[in-house]
């Protein structure tokens, strides 16, 4: 989705182009950080529900961090969230299973290939702040900065159009 950098933008707008670019699934970057020791590693994560979710072995040593630290960020291709990470259980244990029909639907090699239904987690990250570089349609760099708490939205030039 491309528009002007002149555009004003709501709330509602800004998320829907975050997830817009993000789609169904993506492979994303997660960082996280304990007692000042972080740590990055690419997580498979599904969009829905306005969360961004992935699955994880609860005995790795992210999750221990996550436990430890639930403020993380992830990042793919000009997209950055800051957010939460919430322990939502067992992926078997969901009542309506809603992530593990999704996942086998988007994400069918991650899951075929790390299925341990004892130890396998559902995380939610509730997003807090969210940076998106983007490009207009006259091919100007602009940024999208969303805060969640405060429900609002700035739309930064980066690029100056002569004039």
């Amino acid at each position: 989705m491309k528009f002007s950098i002149d555009k004003n933008l709501t709330f509602e707008q800004a998320v829907e182009i975050m997830f817009d670019k993000l789609g169904t699934d993506k492979i994303m970057a997660l960082a996280s950080s304990v007692d000042d020791y972080v740590m990055v590693r690419n997580v498979s994560c599904l969009f829905y529900d306005g969360l961004v979710w992935f699955k994880t072995d609860k005995n790795f040593r992210k999750t221990q961090q996550l436990f430890k630290n639930p403020h993380v960020a992830l990042c793919w291709s000009g997209v950055q969230i800051e957010g939460l990470a919430e322990n939502r259980g067992l992926v078997v244990d969901e009542p309506d299973r809603k992530f593990e029909k999704l996942y086998k639907k988007y994400l069918w090699g991650s899951y075929n290939k790390y299925s341990h239904e004892d130890s396998e987690i559902i995380i939610a990250i509730i997003p807090k702040f969210v940076e998106i570089w983007d490009t207009s349609e006259d091919n100007y760099a602009y940024q999208i900065f969303i805060d969640f708490d405060n429900k609002s939205v700035e739309v930064k030039p980066y690029d100056k159009k002569d004039n």
